[in-house]
């Protein structure tokens, strides 16, 4: 074991593609690939660059010469320097053009772009993923009626599969965020020290197009469409608190979920996933703890209190640049992502195994009922004859004595009997009881679902390819 301190976020709970995302050497790769984007650009626009040097440049892209990068940062106290100099050792011939023009932000700046775009594009598969096992699972259930709940408090019924529309919308605003996000995210470019350009004007001998075009070049090269027209040395830090909201949007329906289903499970309703051999607690043998659905809310919880870091850096930031952001930034956004990539994996788990329980759906529903159909009892009662303020009455009053004998008496709900034994209302218990077919109260639950997932669902899944993603858990 080691003695030193490891983030569970690694050990325990994120994927190996998030991690490998974040990870230091995808991080320094992609400043060799910037580096080299650079170069050709530069060459390209007639700067005095040569082949060979890129050439260089490329054959020593993925070998990274790590033990001398770290030797000269104990050196120069300068992550960025220190890279270049290792790169310049392994790249003789062309050491002398390596981020020429630029500042360290070129790298930093663009590569936190590129990584978060990618780990953006890995989210946006997963909710996909989650969005279409909740939607089997909608539709398969769209007709079982069960009780709705306010305030956790027994409500007109709704059905199962509407129940899940509610979780699947939440995600859906997610998943349009994200896309909304992607679609819509810029590069640096190369801006230089204060995002004037000017070492590049220098370089280029004031011209001005060449310059511009070099920034739109560089952003081409590493993927990207757009540049952001004005930045000071980084680019915007609101960026960051947008990516984060999103993040913290995601966290937000994972925990409304796994709050639905942590109750649903205490009432033995649905129950998340819970394997043979599985301990639901050390001490009593019989439990079967929602300890899936609870690690969802607490690494949640995490998210949304992580989002205010970029909201307060973006906030605080001076003029063209201060680096009180940077060590924030190392810490929050990765880890944002890792622990937002760890609750869709845990979602996406249970999604795919919901156990559903119809006959105690049924029993809770045939226990309240009764009440909620009195509405329709006294409608087929003064139907037949009877006078509908006496009859309403009469309700009120048989209604408060079968709630006292479930309440204080520990019985069952035996206002049907009360009111088939009444004169007045005319009503045997058979008529009584086929009013109370939950079907007839839950409107059009089972239509919104169809219509929904065939309206919303289907066309916003529509292209995306989320087939090789599985649910992983690390435990």
């Amino acid at each position: 074991m080691k003695n030193t301190y490891e983030s569970p976020l690694n050990s325990r709970y994120a994927s190996a593609e998030m991690q490998e995302i974040f990870s230091p050497d995808r991080k320094f790769r992609t400043w060799r690939d910037l580096w080299i984007a650079l170069a050709e650009a530069q060459k390209e626009l007639g700067l005095n660059i040569t082949q060979e040097q890129i050439d260089e440049l490329k054959a020593h892209r993925c070998d990274i010469n790590y033990e001398v990068a770290q030797q000269k940062e104990k050196e120069l106290r300068h992550d960025v320097m220190a890279h270049i100099h290792a790169y310049g050792e392994q790249c003789p011939r062309a050491r002398g053009i390596i981020h020429l023009g630029a500042t360290s932000c070129y790298v930093c700046d663009n590569t936190d772009l590129i990584l978060m775009r990618e780990a953006l594009k890995l989210v946006r598969t997963k909710i996909c993923a989650v969005i279409s096992k909740l939607s089997d699972f909608a539709m398969k259930y769209r007709s079982l009626p069960t009780l709705g709940f306010t305030h956790f408090q027994p409500a007109q019924p709704v059905t199962v599969g509407k129940r899940a529309c509610l979780w699947i919308q939440d995600l859906v605003m997610d998943l349009e965020d994200v896309n909304y996000i992607i679609s819509t995210m810029k590069f640096l470019g190369s801006k230089g020290t204060t995002g004037t350009q000017a070492s590049f004007m220098e370089l280029f001998d004031s011209d001005h197009e060449k310059v511009k075009k070099l920034d739109e070049m560089v952003a081409a090269k590493m993927g990207f469409s757009e540049v952001f027209k004005v930045s000071g040395q980084t680019y915007t830090r609101k960026l960051d608190s947008r990516i984060l909201n999103v993040l913290s949007g995601i966290a937000q329906s994972a925990h409304k979920f796994s709050n639905d289903i942590r109750l649903l499970q205490s009432l033995k309703e649905i129950e998340e996933p819970f394997e043979k051999n599985q301990v639901g607690s050390s001490a009593m043998a019989y439990k079967r703890n929602p300890m899936r659905c609870e690690r969802m809310a607490s690494l949640a919880r995490y998210v949304i209190v992580n989002s205010l870091n970029p909201a307060i850096t973006a906030a605080t930031q001076w003029f063209e640049r201060t680096l009180d952001d940077s060590a924030n930034r190392r810490i929050s956004i990765p880890e944002a992502f890792l622990a937002v990539d760890a609750i869709l994996n845990i979602y996406l788990n249970v999604a795919s195994n919901l156990v559903v329980y119809p006959k105690v759906i049924e029993k809770h529903m045939q226990e309240e009922l009764p009440f909620m159909a009195t509405e329709n009892i006294l409608m087929e009662a003064v139907k037949r004859g009877g006078d509908r303020q006496e009859l309403h009455e009469r309700i009120r009053t048989h209604s408060m004595a079968a709630a006292a004998n479930v309440k204080i008496e520990g019985k069952a709900n035996d206002l049907i009997e009360r009111i088939s034994s009444d004169p007045a209302f005319r009503l045997t218990a058979d008529e009584i009881r086929q009013l109370l077919d939950p079907m007839k109260f839950v409107g059009r639950a089972p239509e919104q679902v169809k219509e929904f997932i065939g309206e919303v669902v289907e066309p916003l899944l529509a292209g995306q390819d989320f087939s090789n993603v599985e649910a992983e858990l690390k435990v």
